[in-house]
């Protein structure tokens, strides 16, 4: 194992640093807006302006890296998203920091996608699903420790802000020191819609629900935690427990879906998500351990979906297909949380905080209901011939890139 991980440890610190930065600022400007009395709407669009950066990012970052090398790309990009989080501190307005969301989503996708094609070049066919499995789990943690930050800072202060640019910097350092040889270009993403559909249906329509469901409580999910008034460190608490139930739920619920018809398993888990966001929306919970026992239930089934449906996918998908495939799903799911926040934000302005769990309840039901109804269209691919479940992180933390080191991928491929 510490032969496999001494080649890509300076790049795992690297992506640590980023994504506890990006963790802490991602909680952070929801519940600042929030003190200084941010519309629900202008805290929704902050979150659809980090996936249209994000998006933007995986379509365009490659031809950028080419131009300028990998070193100075992830240099340029990490530099620009800590310079963002400093003027995030200093201009406190809702306008101001839409804008410089996109900026900071563009510059995340784009050091991911560096830095997981690094990863992918360090790592050897034999080493290659421990490699993926352990930046798998440097990514919940990472992500969760950063959030955790916000619990013991204090949001009307600068500090926070400061703290996230210093991360954001930190995150230079190994790979600058690092005598690693740059990588081969990075991958250029291709959105073949009807392509991904005709592949799975199922697939092609769960992953957008899935990111309309995801982006409205990974961008609103602080908010309604606000708005319950249980306390900065339970709303930290309670977005960084839906992340780590989510992680942990990943493995029985991929086990599962091996041994069955991944739909089926599909239905029943966002199915389980939508009634207990009925369950939210009808009992309106105010005590702070009901909503971080429910809202930990919610995460535990609502981030094992998306992994789960990419498998489907790539169970129907020629091996030489699977990043081609992944690519084009994971560009939904940043569709799908572009619209989710925006869905989201009108029904919390009409029927308070609760209003969120309208949208994942819906978009959830919807996807259970159609996976259902495709079961009975076309047979599923026998246990036998289908390719084993990986966890996959659904809070956008991957990028096109990062299925080239995921070990169902074709190697030889590219």
């Amino acid at each position: 194992m510490a032969r496999s991980i001494l080649p890509v440890l300076a790049l795992l610190a690297g992506t640590a640093f980023l994504l506890a930065g990006n963790g802490l600022l991602g909680l952070l400007l929801p519940l600042r807006g929030g003190v200084e009395g941010f519309s629900i709407t202008s805290l929704g669009l902050l979150g659809t302006a980090w996936a249209v950066g994000f998006v933007g990012g995986c379509l365009v970052a490659p031809r950028l890296v080419m131009r300028v090398g990998h070193v100075r790309a992830l240099g340029a990009f990490a530099a620009s998203a800590a310079a963002v989080a400093l003027v995030d501190g200093l201009l406190i307005d809702p306008a101001a920091w839409i804008a410089l969301r996109v900026l900071t989503g563009f510059a995340m996708s784009s050091a991911f996608m560096v830095i997981e094609s690094w990863l992918n070049e360090r790592a050897t066919n034999e080493t290659r699903g421990q490699v993926f499995s352990l930046y798998m789990m440097v990514t919940f943690l990472s992500v969760t420790a950063g959030q955790m930050i916000v619990a013991a800072g204090n949001l009307r202060g600068q500090g926070l802000f400061m703290i996230a640019g210093i991360l954001y910097c930190l995150a230079l350092l190994p790979t600058a020191l690092s005598t690693a040889v740059s990588p081969k270009p990075l991958h250029e993403v291709r959105l073949d819609l009807k392509g991904l559909y005709l592949n799975s249906p199922v697939a092609f329509v769960g992953c957008f629900l899935v990111g309309v469901a995801n982006g409205s409580f990974g961008s609103l999910g602080a908010v309604y935690g606000e708005r319950t008034e249980i306390g900065t460190a339970l709303v930290a608490t309670m977005m960084s427990v839906t992340v780590l139930a989510g992680a942990v739920m990943q493995i029985p619920v991929g086990r599962l879906s091996d041994r069955t018809d991944r739909r089926y398993v599909m239905a029943l888990v966002a199915g389980g998500a939508a009634l207990l966001s009925l369950v939210m929306l009808a009992m309106r919970p105010r005590e702070p351990g009901a909503i971080l026992l429910l809202t930990g239930m919610y995460g535990g089934l609502a981030y094992t979906l998306y992994a789960v449906a990419v498998a489907h996918a790539n169970d129907f998908a020629a091996d030489r297909d699977f990043v081609k495939v992944s690519s084009g799903l994971l560009l939904l799911y940043g569709f799908g949380t572009m619209v989710g926040p925006i869905l989201a934000s009108a029904s919390m302005e009409k029927l308070g905080p609760e209003g969120l769990f309208l949208v994942t309840g819906s978009s959830h039901a919807a996807m259970a209901a159609y996976a259902m109804v495709r079961s009975f269209v076309r047979a599923p691919v026998p246990v036998a011939e289908r390719g084993s479940f990986q966890t996959v992180a659904a809070d956008r933390a991957v990028t096109p890139e990062g299925f080239k080191l995921d070990p169902r991928a074709d190697a030889d491929a590219g």
